[in-house]
């Protein structure tokens, strides 16, 4: 099964320091709703993870998550493509949890519910959390330069072979080939 991660806020979706609190926040980054349908198109199966500690510090309820997600899921589903599914920590930062990236519990529950090894996967994020988690797990980190990507790209704090693309588009385009 050909499988990739990607994360949500500044990968799909423009990201904000005050978090992403209510459907008509989520506004999706220009081509990224068109590359996941063309991953679709070259047989990815495509996978969100992604921290939500808005949850669980009470900045919006699961119910609102839920339709942040709805919001996106049909977004997707008009440029052609979807999510097969979407992996997320509700954990505040201080949780201790193993589902908040970086630590790598996310992809793990990826790994188990797909039956998947995750070596050489694709694992696209904006932050060095994100990456660290991909690599954790032997996935392909992948950095893209929207949201907090530069910033990531500046601090030099990336793993080994980090791969990097401007955004979700071009990094889907390097990958279909």
């Amino acid at each position: 099964m050909k499988l990739i991660i990607l994360d949500r806020d500044g990968v799909i979706n423009h990201d904000s320091a005050s978090y992403i609190k209510s459907p008509d926040e989520w506004k999706p980054i220009p081509g990224s709703l068109e590359a996941i349908a063309r991953l679709n198109q070259d047989g990815y199966h495509v996978v969100v993870a992604t921290n939500q500690s808005g949850v669980g510090r009470g900045l919006f309820e699961m119910a609102t998550l839920n339709a942040i997600h709805d919001k996106m899921h049909r977004a997707v589903g008009q440029a052609g493509g979807r999510i097969d599914a979407v992996f997320f920590c509700p954990h505040a930062n201080d949780a201790g949890c193993n589902c908040r990236k970086p630590k790598p519990g996310l992809f793990k529950e990826i790994a188990s519910r797909f039956n998947v090894n995750l070596q050489g996967v694709p694992s696209i994020g904006d932050s060095s959390r994100d990456l660290e988690a991909s690599a954790a797990v032997g996935a392909q980190p992948i950095l893209v330069l929207t949201g907090k990507g530069k910033q990531t790209q500046r601090e030099n704090s990336m793993p080994p072979d980090t791969q990097v693309f401007a955004d979700l588009a071009e990094a889907a385009k390097a990958l279909i080939r």
